[in-house]
């Protein structure tokens, strides 16, 4: 009877077992080799998991699986980041408490994912919600703020009107709410932030130690956004006749000879000193307006432009350029931001796009100081178009002939040494606001006392819970809807014993997740967030799986966490995750919008998995999402896809359950059995290894073709071999296998190892290609010449090759063979 007859029975049979008596369950620290697995744990959304989720799951697990068959003692947890923003949203939309949302989702989260039969230890389950982990949430920020790394500030932040609450810097997305899309506002209000940039250089520096996609790495350098530079001492005059100094941040001190205008921040606290009283309504006038219309930093599109009249206004005054001499006009703008490097920036419109478009508005001067390629300049030798790359130093007085390279350092020497301006290390990182308005999230553990100022709740009285309420949607007055409780707000300070209040603005998400992964290999311990023997053992988590879109916010944060934990002495590691493996995520054609894209409700074209689990397994699911390409890739789901899986299955299970397949003592060696199964055990392990599972099922699935085409017999050494590598891609199947066929259960296996002799060969499979599309293969011995590796391909492919003009042939030793044709 073939496997999709069966598989609904033996899914029921092994889910009881393991309910019963898991598995696997992870040993005290110390005992015996370890690996830690991580997934990034879920927020649990209203919707349910669809099959993309399952890709980084079924992932994570497989890898489990192979340290737990090769007898490491394995940590392999999954929690709840159920918190924040999505939660409560959520909640919101049901007319709900975001506690029973959360509960509910939860629960349907870990049915679905208790169908995965991945090998989570659900003793170690966490939820950032309880408040026995939120405790030490709390605990971790009071840390903080006593050394001084949380502080509070009256600042502009940035403002959903639809969320009601202010938004972390990284939470922005082209000017609109990560979450929910909506356009958002600058609004003033008191927030806690925290020092990350304190961690700026150690963040940058130590990514080059870690084991991550060079993309992830290269994403969070560009966040830091580490910049070497000059801050050049322009002077422009006051109403009054004095000097006033404008500090202007450059990575391009070569052009200062191409200087045309400054331009300053509406919101910068010089601005007020350099306008003229001609201008002074006018500016005022535009600020008001650029700070309700466009509040983050970007050139302003055609309908903003259009609102604002221009790209920014002149401020009435000039400023001196102390290395040029010149003077330029300053204009104030709102595409710089008073944050970001000095809040003032010089415009070099031959050199640089946003001063070239800047200074067409205002038909400024556009020289060039760089030697520009023909084509650059038009018949009236104007600049027509912006050179931005190296060349040679021209119209620069002493600087010219330079390279631009040998220019930027001849430059900052001459600023330097004239006290024309300092050389600076900058950074694009800024502090991260750590403050929420809203219900949802942990409670800030601190007190205000009018006479003792701001002071930390004692570490004895943690956790600070946050109070059941019946109403807690945000108020979009900038507090909390905590700070309506009365009894819960008004409370005695701890130094002096008076009246006293306590802060009602919440943690970001962010919070529990930076540092969730230090408590799962003790999520009851009380005394403490995590002990000493736990982290020396567990940690740091060897293989992190989980989505890109996690690449900057939470792994940055997760690491500011981890520093600071490792200065103060909490823990021996300065980096969480010793390796990262971001999954690609699994589009699916949306009959909304004709195209095909993340899975979405919304779009109509998620991929249900209990649909799935219904008619085609659990062990289907697993190996078609790792089939379907490369883990690392975005791929599109298929049905047809996984009916090619739920085939390979009913084969795999009848030609291992026939008798006649087997003998009891020793394989047929007249076909080669024993070396062909240790060739696939060295090439399956080598494309796990190099975390190819795709290719890993194709190393298995040719396995098997060349078993049943040669009718090979094959014993039971080879047997469990070949069991064992399944059962960590389809582990309802193992199991049911290894009991069936081998009478013992697969806690009692052993992970399969090759033997290199047996797995040796002298003959290697090429590829054969048309045009660069593989047409078919074959088998040659290994170091042919080319001439013989040629015409064994011509042989080859004949078919494709018949009609066809060969133009060019690449060959490529013992590895391709690809005929280029007309």
């Amino acid at each position: 009877m073939s496997y999709d007859k069966v598989f609904k029975e033996i899914q029921e049979k092994w889910y009881a077992t393991w309910e019963k008596e898991p598995p696997v369950r992870t040993r005290p620290a110390g005992e015996g080799e370890k690996y830690y697995c991580l997934d990034m744990f879920p927020y649990p959304s209203g919707s349910g998991l669809h099959v993309g989720h399952w890709r980084g799951y079924v992932l994570s697990d497989i890898y489990t699986r192979i340290k737990w068959l090769q007898g490491y003692n394995i940590l392999h947890p999954m929690g709840w980041d159920a918190f924040g923003l999505p939660a409560e949203n959520d909640a919101i939309k049901k007319g709900i408490k975001p506690q029973i949302s959360t509960a509910a989702n939860i629960a349907n989260f870990k049915r679905q994912l208790k169908q995965l039969a991945a090998l989570y230890d659900w003793d170690k389950e966490l939820n950032t919600t309880d408040p026995s982990y939120y405790k030490w949430t709390q605990w971790i920020f009071l840390q903080m703020y006593k050394a001084g790394l949380a502080y509070r500030a009256h600042m502009p932040i940035n403002w959903c009107p639809s969320c009601l609450t202010g938004l972390a810097n990284e939470e922005v997305v082209n000017g609109g709410c990560e979450r929910c899309g909506t356009a958002v506002e600058l609004k003033e209000i008191p927030q806690w932030v925290l020092k990350i940039t304190n961690y700026a250089e150690r963040l940058l520096s130590d990514l080059d130690t870690l084991d991550w996609p060079e993309k992830v790495k290269t994403m969070q350098r560009n966040w830091i956004g580490k910049s070497e530079g000059v801050e050049i001492f322009f002077t422009a005059k006051d109403q009054s006749g004095n000097a006033v100094e404008l500090p202007v941040y450059t990575t391009r001190p070569d052009t200062i000879f191409g200087v045309t205008f400054l331009v300053i921040a509406p919101e910068h606290t010089l601005l007020s000193s350099i306008v003229t009283p001609e201008q002074r309504a006018e500016v005022a006038d535009y600020c008001r307006l650029a700070r309700s219309t466009h509040a983050f930093g970007e050139m302003l599109d055609d309908d903003d432009a259009k609102k604002l009249g221009k790209t920014g206004i002149f401020t009435g005054s000039y400023a001196h350029n102390p290395v040029s001499k010149e003077s330029v006009p300053v204009y104030v703008a709102d595409y710089v931001l008073a944050e970001h490097g000095t809040g003032i920036v010089m415009g070099v419109p031959g050199h640089d796009e946003r001063d070239f478009d800047f200074a067409r508005v205002f038909d400024l001067s556009r020289p060039t100081v760089i030697v520009v390629p023909d084509g650059y300049l038009d018949d009236n030798n104007d600049l027509k178009k912006v050179y931005t790359e190296p060349g040679v130093v021209t119209n620069s007085g002493p600087f010219n002939g330079l390279t631009t390279r040998e220019a930027h350092q001849a430059v900052i020497d001459y600023i330097t040494q004239q006290g024309f301006g300092i050389s600076v290390t900058r950074y694009k990182l800024r502090d991260w606001i750590f403050s929420r308005q809203r219900y949802w999230g942990e409670p800030i553990p601190l007190i205000h006392c009018g006479n003792c100022g701001i002071v930390p709740v004692p570490e004895n009285e943690l956790p600070i819970l946050l109070p059941d309420v019946e109403r807690y949607q945000p108020t979009g007055t900038g507090e909390s809807p905590l700070a309506d409780i009365a009894d819960w707000v008004n409370t005695q300070c701890p130094t002096c014993k008076g009246p006293a209040r306590r802060e009602t603005n919440t943690m970001p998400q962010w919070a529990g997740s930076c540092w969730y992964f230090l408590r799962y290999p003790n999520p009851h311990l009380s005394s403490k967030p995590f002990s000493q023997e736990d982290m020396h053992y567990w940690l740091p988590v060897d293989l992190y799986v989980g989505g890109v879109e996690h690449a900057i916010l939470h792994l940055l944060y997760s690491r500011f966490y981890i520093k600071f934990l490792y200065d103060l002495g909490f823990i021996p590691f300065a980096e969480p995750f010793k390796q990262l493996f971001n999954q690609g995520m699994i589009l699916k054609h949306s009959a909304k919008t004709g195209m095909v894209e993340k899975m979405s409700k919304s779009k109509g074209n998620v991929v249900n998995p209990d649909d799935i689990i219904e008619n085609y397994g659990t062990d289907a699911l697993r190996m078609y999402v790792m089939f379907m390409g490369p883990p690392e890739l975005d791929c599109e789901w298929n049905d047809s896809g996984i009916e090619g899986i739920k085939r390979f299955l009913n084969r795999l299970w009848n030609y291992l359950t026939d008798m006649d397949n087997r003998v009891s003592e020793t394989e047929n060696e007249e076909v080669g059995v024993t070396r062909r199964i240790h060739r696939f055990l060295k090439d399956f392990q080598e494309r796990l290894d190099q975390f190819k599972p795709n290719t890993a099922l194709s190393s298995m699935m040719e396995l098997i073709n060349d078993l049943m085409h040669d009718k090979a017999k094959i014993g039971l050494e080879s047997l469990e071999k070949i069991i064992i590598s399944l059962s960590v891609f389809a582990p309802f199947m193992g199991s049911q296998l290894t009991e069936q066929l081998l009478g013992k259960s697969l806690p009692e296996c052993s992970w399969p190892f090759y033997d290199p002799v047996l797995a040796y060969t002298d003959h290697v499979t090429i590829p054969v290609q048309v045009n660069g599309k593989t047409r078919t293969s074959m088998q040659v011995a290994k170091g042919l010449t080319n001439s013989q590796l040629q015409s064994a391909a011509e042989r080859a492919a004949s078919r494709w090759l018949a009609d066809a003009q060969v133009v060019k042939v690449i060959i490529v030793p013992d590895r391709l063979v690809n005929f280029v044709v007309t």
